[in-house]
């Protein structure tokens, strides 16, 4: 049950903004921050439920900033191989319950924060040579799984559009198209799975004006504020919500 209060307003206003920024000019690696921050306050599926509507928002106002800037042949893989990521991410949810779903956030929020600690202190080496066909169809279908339990995507596909030798502008428009796919084909099986309620459905509405605020913002951030600064606020974000719902999980 979802009450759209002053503490649940409190959390999710500044997490879908945060969302906005990270989807318009960050790579979308770390929008999924606001659903871990909602999920301390209300059930992992409620939060999934709110933050998918508003995820595809964003990806459409991003669409328009970006529109035909990324390279197809380097994106169409990974969108045809995250419909069966999803398809396991549903499988999922009908045989899980809702700790298994603040696990899954939570390690998935701590992963992501030691992952970009190794890549960067060159404890985990970066690609010699582009990744192949191949390593994009595992892309899809991790990115679609995590996309679906977490709206986590985000890691994965930059491991490997990075690995491509991308320039800035043409990695971050492939990563607003492909997120725009994978969040469409979440949309239908959150639906018959009873993830979408009246009271999230009217949270979207009143928190819609934020999320395009955010994604306004990060178009223009994209040129503006260094990724390490972005970044170094988003894995503080991610490590105490990550551990809270992990001992929440736990215990």
């Amino acid at each position: 049950m979802l009450t759209l209060d002053l503490a649940f307003f409190a959390l999710a206003i500044p997490a879908t903004i945060f969302a906005g920024i990270s989807k318009g000019g960050f790579g979308s690696g770390a929008a999924f921050a606001a659903g871990s921050i909602l999920a301390l306050a209300v059930d992992p599926g409620v939060a999934l439920g709110v933050m998918l509507p508003l995820l595809m928002l964003m990806d459409v106002a991003g669409l328009k900033a970006y529109w035909r800037k990324w390279d197809w042949g380097e994106v169409r893989l990974i969108i045809y191989a995250g419909l069966p990521g999803v398809a396991l991410g549903a499988a999922l949810y009908q045989v899980a319950n809702a700790d298994v779903f603040r696990f899954l956030i939570g390690g998935i929020s701590l992963a992501f924060v030691a992952y970009q600690i190794l890549l960067r202190g060159g404890y985990i080496p970066k690609p010699k040579r582009p990744m192949g066909p191949k390593a994009a169809m595992v892309t899809g279908v991790t990115a679609g799984f995590t996309s679906f339990v977490s709206h986590a995507g985000g890691p994965p596909v930059a491991v490997y559009l990075l690995s491509r030798g991308l320039d800035k502008l043409t990695y971050q428009s492939g990563t607003v198209l492909i997120f725009w796919a994978i969040n469409v084909m979440k949309f239908v099986p959150y639906s018959f799975l009873g993830i979408f309620t009246w009271q999230t459905l009217l949270a979207d509405l009143l928190l819609a004006p934020f999320a395009v605020l955010g994604t306004w913002l990060g178009v223009r951030a994209h040129h503006m504020i260094s990724e390490r600064a972005f970044f170094g606020v988003t894995y503080v974000l991610l490590t105490l919500t990550g551990s809270k719902l992990i001992f929440d999980a736990l215990t």
